[in-house]
């Protein structure tokens, strides 16, 4: 069953999440700091993806940003460095559907801790990541 590796950079962290084909879910995993390469090749030997999803930050009206331009720097260093498949997908509104589920966790007592900074860049990848599954990108 191939597994996957969700990341939605960002300027100081970087998300990453977990997913299969065969569930067609993610799971977040611990943030990373941005440049931590070698937390990076961890998790590559560890999980073997089959490819990397990387999420694209665009404006509203589909246009770039300047962290566009950095997420795409991250997804062709990917590429370089482990010469894996990597997927460059539309996050747009992937933080507000991060931090929709991480309110719904806390209210429901399925997160029983303050929410920390790194928990929203890791939903974000989680989002990221099972739209991608869903093909819905």
């Amino acid at each position: 069953m191939p597994t996957y590796l969700g990341f939605d950079h960002g300027e100081k962290r970087v998300g990453v999440a977990l997913g299969d084909d065969l569930t067609g879910s993610a799971r977040p995993l611990p943030a990373l700091a941005d440049g931590d390469w070698t937390a990076v090749e961890r998790l590559i030997r560890e999980w073997r993806p089959a490819a990397l999803i990387v999420g694209l930050p665009l404006n509203e009206d589909g246009g770039e940003q300047r962290a566009t331009t950095a997420a795409r720097r991250f997804a062709a260093q990917l590429t370089q460095r482990y010469g894996l498949p990597v997927h460059q997908v539309d996050e747009r509104y992937s933080s507000r559907a991060a931090d929709d589920a991480l309110r719904e966790a806390r209210s429901s007592g399925r997160m029983n801790r303050r929410v920390r900074k790194g928990d929203r860049d890791a939903h974000s990848a989680r989002v990221i990541l099972e739209q991608w599954l869903a093909g819905d990108v």
